[in-house]
């Protein structure tokens, strides 16, 4: 039977160090799955030293968008994050909200159908007020509906503040 543990919080606040800290706790070669499009170089050296504090234990896979080509069945596996995953389903679409929610959900149903323990990392971007900028909008609400859909699928949720986890479900 999968389990789903959704970590959500703010830019910095420790979630991939606590996804990783719980996929550790709960296997000695757990898989890392990485979204994230890289987009510059100082994104690419975040993502260096992510693999450097992760190290030699972790199965590490980058995939932008289709989670699902990879049966991870037994495994425990932190996807990191969702955010990013999102945005390349949002450029993907032309910024089309609904498909790229459809798509989104759909790809993470087929996904979590493995029996696996999944650790999905997210931001709360919402919490920031309503931006000025109408795509910013689009990808807030596109957003805050995934993390919805997720939270509601999770057996736990957490909340990332200043380091320390709140349990929120």
């Amino acid at each position: 039977m999968s389990r789903i543990i959704l970590i959500t919080g703010g830019q910095r606040s420790g979630k991939s160090t606590k996804a990783e800290e719980m996929a550790l706790a709960l296997a000695d070669h757990p898989v890392y799955v990485a979204t994230a499009h890289v987009w510059d170089d100082e994104f690419r050296e975040r993502v260096r030293r992510h693999q450097e504090r992760r190290g030699e234990q972790w199965t590490n896979i980058e995939e932008e968008r289709h989670l699902s080509r990879h049966d991870l069945t037994g495994r425990v596996v932190v996807v990191d994050c969702v955010t990013l995953w999102l945005t390349n389903f949002f450029f993907a679409n032309d910024a089309n909200v609904d498909k790229s929610l459809a798509e989104a959900q759909a790809e993470f149903d087929t996904f979590t159908r493995h029996d696996a323990t999944y650790i999905f990392v997210t931001n709360e971007i919402g919490l920031g007020g309503v931006s000025d900028n109408a795509l910013q909008r689009k990808f807030t609400d596109l957003q805050g509906w995934m993390n919805q859909y997720i939270a509601a699928r999770a057996d736990e949720v957490l909340l990332m503040v200043c380091g320390l986890a709140i349990k929120i479900k």
